[in-house]
């Protein structure tokens, strides 16, 4: 189910009325109406793969369980490896099976040989990598001590499967949101209303900014060759603004949702077009998945606290790992490579933490500090080509088309959505130190109004309401 069609705008309603005024008074049963809405919501897609949910969910369970009684070091590694192996198993096999055939078959046919290989029609999950992602920091938190298991099932399910962000994220870790399941919930008129300003500003983005984009980068990507460089430019500058208003769009939709029953999920998007370089863009991009890539891969690799030369490599592997888990691609990962040498000439450089991002956005970029946005903003976008392009050769393609000398003339096609861009980022840029970049944010009655009444109206107007799927719902 898309948040931006008539099934969740008519499903939401009823899940909302009969939470607060019908189960309200116990949590048990509110619970187990977010479970049942939550299955619901994901097999609207496809209900087949409501058994793989069911099956992370209860081996997750059993092994928090069983580590919590166990004290054998030994017995310990073992549950760990089961929901490990289990979890990146499934994963491995509907998102890597078919990439990993067709690359073994390249490379023998490479070698002068016959590979008489077999692919599956395999479909892949629709937000599989993101609940496999949270469910495996759940055992892995209780196997390093730093969370308790729940014994209460319907509530740990209803974390796993919470729908508001089951299929994009954010990904949550249990020791953040499992709480807000055991705990009970108090509807107040003022989260609510910030709930339904985060959702309006979500679907502004989505339908108004990203589905706008997408025309434009379709042409620009599929046909490379018939545009000129500069033309080619603003290509990838959409696809940029795309999967921003995208997936941040998503995401605000499911904080402003989850604010509508009571609960608060991170922030997964801090402004990250106006960083100043590589490493701050990667604390406000996409954060849930920066951090748990930090804490879980990063960190027990040994972090920064190694030699030099051992650190780079921990952050060759942090990048490239999170270009492959993007998808079954080689251009994801060279998108993960690129990514991790802008990091490593900073970290030569003892650049990489001049910027730290805080809570409150007292760190904000100022206007004087434009030059590094933009450059910063270049980098991301040469990255973007690959992440987008069909294959690496595609990729160099675009590349080699795009600096050609026909980049330093005025494009003729691509400029009629310019103005929007730039009226977007004037937005984001006013309300960079919030916590999301609203003009109208106050909570006075007619502050609302007119907020609600602007967004209504700009989405109306403008909003893109053709068949247009999450971006990242495929990874």
């Amino acid at each position: 189910m898309l948040f931006n069609s008539t099934a969740f705008a008519a499903f939401l309603p009823v899940v909302f009325v009969l939470y607060w005024f019908v189960f309200r008074k116990e949590i048990s049963l509110q619970n187990c109406l977010l479970l049942v809405a939550s299955y619901f919501f994901y097999g609207w897609w496809d209900w087949r793969f409501l058994s793989l949910l069911l099956l992370s969910t209860l081996v997750d369970y059993s092994i928090g369980l069983a580590l919590e009684k166990s004290m054998e070091p030994s017995r310990r590694k073992l549950l760990l490896f089961i929901s490990v192996a289990t979890n990146l198993g499934v994963l491995g096999f509907f998102k890597y099976y078919n990439f990993f055939v067709d690359s073994w078959a390249e490379i023998v046919r490479s070698l002068g040989m016959t590979a008489d290989v077999r692919t599956l029609n395999i479909i892949l999950p629709v937000g599989i990598s993101f609940y496999t992602f949270q469910t495996l920091s759940y055992t892995i938190d209780i196997y390093r001590n730093k969370t308790k298991a729940t014994k209460d099932i319907v509530a740990f399910s209803a974390f796993v499967s919470f729908f508001p962000q089951l299929v994009a994220g954010p990904i949550e870790r249990a020791s953040n949101l499992l709480p807000q399941f055991l705990r009970p919930r108090v509807f107040t008129f003022s989260e609510g209303m910030a709930g339904l300003r985060q959702i309006g500003w979500g679907l502004f983005k989505k339908v108004v900014i990203a589905d706008n984009c997408a025309p434009y980068v379709e042409q620009a990507f599929s046909n490379p060759g018939t545009y000129s460089g500069s033309e080619l430019f603003l290509g990838v500058v959409y696809f940029a603004f795309q999967i921003y208003c995208d997936f941040s769009g998503y995401s605000d939709i499911a904080r402003g949702t989850a604010k509508l029953f009571g609960f608060e999920l991170m922030v997964n998007f801090r402004t990250p077009y106006f960083s100043r370089n590589i490493a701050e863009f990667w604390q406000r991009w996409h954060i849930s998945l920066s951090t748990w890539f930090r804490d879980y891969v990063y960190i027990p690799l040994g972090g920064s606290r190694v030699s030099g030369s051992r650190t780079i490599l921990n952050v060759f592997i942090v990048f490239v790992l999170s270009g492959f888990c993007h998808g079954a691609n080689w251009t994801y990962i060279v998108w993960g490579l690129l990514n991790a040498l802008y990091f490593i000439a900073l970290m030569l450089l003892q650049r990489h933490k001049k910027y730290p991002v805080r809570e409150g956005g007292d760190n904000a970029p100022v206007l004087r500090e434009l030059p590094s946005i933009l450059i910063t903003f270049l980098c991301t976008c040469i990255g973007w080509i690959f992440f987008r392009a069909e294959s690496i050769g595609d990729a160099w393609n675009y590349v080699y088309t795009m600096v050609s000398p026909s980049i330093f003339t005025l494009p003729n096609d691509f400029r009629a959505f310019l103005p929007a861009i730039v009226a977007f980022l004037i937005i984001e840029w006013i309300g960079r130190r919030k916590e999301y970049p609203l003009l109208f944010q106050k909570q006075s009655l007619a502050a609302n109004i007119t907020y609600f009444a602007g967004i209504s109206l700009l989405v109306a107007l403008f909003g893109n309401f053709g068949d247009h799927e999450f971006i990242y719902f495929q990874f």
